[in-house]
């Protein structure tokens, strides 16, 4: 091998998370620390949806019981469905949509993890949320629903709906700052399809 004094150039592959961000950015020590932000975020959710779950089951409101009086009631709903009630004569379907969305996750976790704070928390609150429901659906057959905004009529819900809302929203908000759709179409303009 002859030397000519030019620097050698050393040939990495780039690997990006699931927006195209550049994860060789991103040192392992943060890495690290927002897998634990992932875990804790999760069980966080988990556990407070149980929780409150467990509360509401052992103390049933009669019918309804004012939290927040005019705004938010709590209600106890046994939810034989998935969001807001529906398809509830399918009961094998909702676990097995629950668990594959958590295996959704994990994959998007595990091949190509988010390199901010956002997008990990994201996936932490969708997945805790999803965890929360398949664990009722598996241990009681339904969901416990008892959150019920009384100011838009809205169908009763509880922590883990929520977690999947808010983590949803963020979600889309993260590949919107992110510029994913953006990329996908530039790269699907160039690549002809």
């Amino acid at each position: 091998m002859q030397d000519n004094g030019s620097p050698s150039k050393l040939v990495t592959s780039k690997t990006t998370d699931f927006v195209g961000e550049d994860k060789s950015k991103v040192s392992p020590g943060k890495h690290k620390s927002k897998l634990r932000l992932f875990l804790l975020v999760t069980a966080l959710v988990v556990a407070l949806d149980q929780l409150s779950k467990l509360r509401i089951a052992a103390n049933q409101p009669p019918t309804s019981l004012e939290f927040l009086p005019g705004f938010i009631n709590l209600v106890f709903v046994k939810n034989y469905g998935v969001v807001f009630g529906l398809f509830s004569n399918h009961k094998g379907l909702h676990i097995a949509l629950s668990i594959a969305g958590s295996l959704i996750i994990l994959a998007l976790l595990h091949y190509h993890p988010p390199t901010t704070t956002l997008g990990m928390s994201s996936l932490a609150l969708i997945l805790g949320g999803g965890l929360g429901n398949l664990i009722d659906r598996i241990r009681l057959g339904y969901v416990i629903d008892f959150i019920n905004f009384q100011l838009f009529r809205w169908p009763a819900f509880n922590i883990a709906d929520a977690a999947i809302i808010v983590g949803t929203f963020t979600l889309i908000y993260y590949f919107c700052k992110s510029g994913i759709l953006r990329k996908h179409y530039e790269y699907k303009r160039t690549s002809g399809d």
